[in-house]
């Protein structure tokens, strides 16, 4: 599997990352290692997670993702370096989002041991704090580089202009910059990565992680109606995207499908790894099945014309 440079980072990750949100909500702990082990077995490295995932199960606490992680790693199948692990600080567990740098000194701390690793190879702000200064949050981050606690950094959910902020904010402070930006951005969901903020990432060789890269599982093709997601876990999740536009693009990834035999799943994450500015998306898997179908994707040369039709259905 051929790995991708992520922005200045210095790591390599795969072109496909597996997205940890699953683990401990529709992946129990032992589903959740044997997806890890073939994901790994399959050539691919990197997995995503973050501090809150999967807090909004009934009976987690978060860091229930990462405790999965943890004993994983700890299992030995895969050596440590062999892994890019990427968690996120921020959100809300228990005392309210922030970005403080004492927040962070200790949610680190907090990760490290859930994922039992004395590192974290990505560590992501995961939203904007409007009451804490870029200076402050990346001053904290730069600690825990000179501490050997994460390697490099990033964030999520910022716009074009937060993230153009960041970075002032750093050259006038003297620290690193983000050099990973986490994005919501799939083929129903376009407007808030396209444009200024796609074109901010390639003039400053960000690393661009997508995530929802398959809009909560509708880009699968298994939801196509309200009665499709009824008793589904992320049936709030998907509802949005069943109305003329989805309809669309779905028709779109079937005639595609119907073309090249690639699932539906597979062509919208090509199409992705085809999109300008875009190093990987997130994806997830509850079954070694599903997860075949993210190799496929890696691999998945699309034609012109396919991108065409798909940017149409979406636009």
């Amino acid at each position: 599997m051929e790995m991708r440079r992520l922005g200045k980072t210095g790591l390599s990750i795969s072109p496909i990352v597996f997205g940890g949100n699953v683990f401990a909500w529709t992946a129990d702990e032992k589903t959740s290692f044997d997806i890890l082990d073939a994901f790994f077995y399959a050539g691919l490295n990197t997995i995503d997670t973050a501090d809150v995932y999967s807090s909004w199960v009934p009976g987690n606490k978060g860091g229930d993702s990462e405790e999965i992680i943890g004993k994983w790693l700890k299992n030995g199948k895969v050596s440590r370096d062999r892994a890019v692990i990427i968690t996120k600080v921020g959100s809300d567990m228990g005392q309210g989002k922030s970005l403080k740098e004492q927040y962070i000194l200790k949610a680190v701390e907090d990760s490290l041991r859930r994922l039992q690793t004395d590192y974290i190879d990505l560590y992501l702000s995961h939203w904007p704090d409007e009451n804490t200064p870029y200076e402050e949050t990346l001053g904290a981050f730069a600690k825990l580089k000179q501490q050997g606690k994460i390697r490099a950094i990033g964030c999520s959910n910022l716009d074009a202009g937060q993230l153009q902020a960041s970075f002032d904010a750093a050259e006038k402070a003297g620290v690193p910059r983000y050099d990973v930006l986490q994005p919501e951005y799939n083929l129903y969901e376009r407007s808030s990565f396209e444009g200024q903020l796609a074109d901010l990432c390639v003039k400053e060789d960000i690393g661009v992680i997508t995530y929802f890269s398959l809009a909560a599982g509708f880009l699968s093709g298994k939801y196509r109606s309200k009665a499709d997601t009824q008793g589904r876990a992320r049936k709030d999740r998907v509802a949005k995207y069943l109305d003329a536009k989805g309809m669309r693009i779905l028709a779109a990834l079937d005639q595609i499908s119907a073309e090249t035999s690639a699932k539906p799943a597979e062509i919208s994450l090509a199409w992705l790894l085809n999109k300008k500015g875009v190093t990987a998306p997130i994806a997830s898997a509850t079954s070694t099945s599903q997860l075949d179908s993210l190799v496929k994707a890696a691999e998945l040369e699309l034609s012109d014309e396919a991108m065409r039709l798909l940017d149409r259905a979406g636009a």
